[in-house]
């Protein structure tokens, strides 16, 4: 009988049609492979860089089917990996010749207003859960482009407008239920199965797979004053300078994220300015609108803006605000560390560089995190970087496959020449596909031990290596 070419760790074996026959039949969801209508876009994620062919794509319609494919993928010895929303920069969703399990059609968010709480299932997107939320006037910790999936940013950490106020969004996190590499399905708390709990705040998909996660929420305005405002490039110095002195000040209800690229043809900002140099400053006030309004007179009034859209507005417009600078489809290369301070020589190196930029898509980041965050230890939970109070990340972007080199190399000679500013740490959700064992163990400092040992304790075969791996101790 004719057979499926699959890949398994090390070789590539023939699994026979009766055996997939019966995995198709045993799901819920569809199961598509090379050749079926739909496979291509099933397989392509946001970052066009990642060109994968999965043999399998299951899209799962809920936890049975996750419990099936996990269950299929170990028993064959399939390569698996996992698909939320698709949007890591590794493009860690996709596999070559293996089990794809996609989460995207599991997408339900269900709000609690009288405990602040809300469940989402693992293919959600932060715009799915932020919509629902708002609707009760409270808001989980997510991060800043509202297609991100919930479960890649919750499980590396992840960081927002409210992480100054709220801390990491897995410290956020009050229980997940995961199906384990056995094909358990288990809880995830402080009171139950505590070691996991504390392994997937932050330790990424090492250790299951999430099908829900239970967030605690914060009352946030449906208005607030929020928006973005920009200066022409030779204002750089000056709107950094005071961009550091804010971040110095700033009460925790503002948050600012600094960018230094190329003006896109954005209707807010002046025409003459577009495909120039531009500094921009995207600013997100959820305390009283009162009081974001006197925090934001000084900004709008500093200098001669090309651009000025901070206003009242509502949460879910802020939350999507930057997703046009992040469109599927584009190829991407990141390099990214987290900073204990913005040194001046620092800022003065980030324009220097920014003048560099070989794609008017390109952008270097500097996002504000510091307060609650700090007021944890490092073992509190996987995630650790207590120390970090900015995340500072070159991002280049471009569109044609024969600009990859010229791109990749600027990113990467503006961070080696950056990372001395560094707290010694990285966002483990930046790290890029190549960057391997040194850099996931500086992402994760003296928690990587701690994490080996669970990796150890509930994935001992490393069925879930498809991500930034933790090897399982021998």
């Amino acid at each position: 009988m004719a057979g499926l070419q699959i890949k398994t760790r090390n070789r590539e074996i023939t699994l026979q049609e009766e055996a997939v026959r019966k995995f198709k039949e045993s799901l819920r969801g569809e199961l598509i492979g090379i050749g079926d209508a739909g496979y291509d876009d099933a397989r392509s994620i946001w970052n066009a860089m990642i060109d994968r062919r999965p043999a399998l794509i299951a899209s799962c319609l809920g936890v049975a089917d996750v419990v099936t494919c996990v269950n299929f993928a170990r028993e064959h010895g399939i390569t698996l990996s996992i698909k939320g929303g698709g949007h890591n920069i590794s493009g860690l969703a996709v596999c070559d010749g293996g089990l794809m399990l996609d989460l995207s059609r599991m997408r339900g968010v269900w709000v609690n207003p009288s405990t602040r709480t809300a469940h989402a299932q693992g293919g959600c997107l932060l715009g799915d859960v932020d919509r629902e939320t708002q609707v009760h006037g409270l808001a989980a910790v997510l991060g800043f482009i509202s297609n991100t999936g919930i479960a890649g940013l919750t499980l590396g950490g992840g960081f927002g407008y409210l992480t100054r106020r709220f801390g990491w969004t897995s410290d956020n996190v009050l229980s997940m239920d995961v199906v384990t590499a056995g094909g358990r399905v288990v809880r995830a708390s402080e009171k139950e199965n505590s070691d996991l709990f504390w392994a997937l705040r932050g330790g990424g998909g090492n250790f299951g797979v999430v099908t829900s996660f239970e967030y605690r929420l914060f009352p946030v305005g449906c208005e607030i004053i929020a928006g973005a405002i920009a200066w022409p490039a030779e204002d750089a110095r000056r709107v950094l300078d005071m961009y550091r002195s804010l971040t110095e000040q700033a009460p925790r209800e503002l948050t600012c994220v600094a960018a230094l690229r190329m003006a896109p043809p954005a209707p807010w900002l002046a025409k003459e300015i577009h495909g120039k140099p531009i500094v921009a400053l995207f600013f997100c006030h959820t305390g009283t609108v009162s009081e974001g309004e006197k925090l934001a007179a000084p900004i709008k009034a500093f200098g001669s803006p090309v651009g000025d859209i901070i206003q009242r507005r509502s949460y879910v417009s802020q939350q999507s605000l930057l997703d046009a600078t992040q469109p599927k489809g584009r190829r991407y290369y990141w390099k990214s560390e987290y900073l204990p301070t913005l040194e001046p020589e620092l800022l003065a190196k980030a324009i220097e560089y920014s003048g560099g930029m070989l794609s008017p898509h390109s952008v270097i980041l500097l996002f504000q995190i510091d307060g609650e965050l700090n007021s944890l230890s490092d073992a509190h939970s996987a995630v650790g970087n207590r120390t970090a109070r900015s995340v500072f990340n070159i991002a280049a972007s471009w569109e044609k496959v024969e600009d990859d080199h010229a791109n990749i190399e600027w990113a990467r000679a503006a961070w080696r020449d950056l990372r001395r500013f560094s707290t010694g740490g990285t966002y483990v959700n930046f790290l890029t596909e190549e960057e391997g064992d040194e850099r996931i163990r500086a992402a994760y400092g003296n928690n990587y031990q701690t994490l080996a040992e669970a990796k150890s304790k509930w994935d001992p075969g490393n069925l879930f290596r498809m991500n930034k791996n933790i090897a399982p101790q021998p």
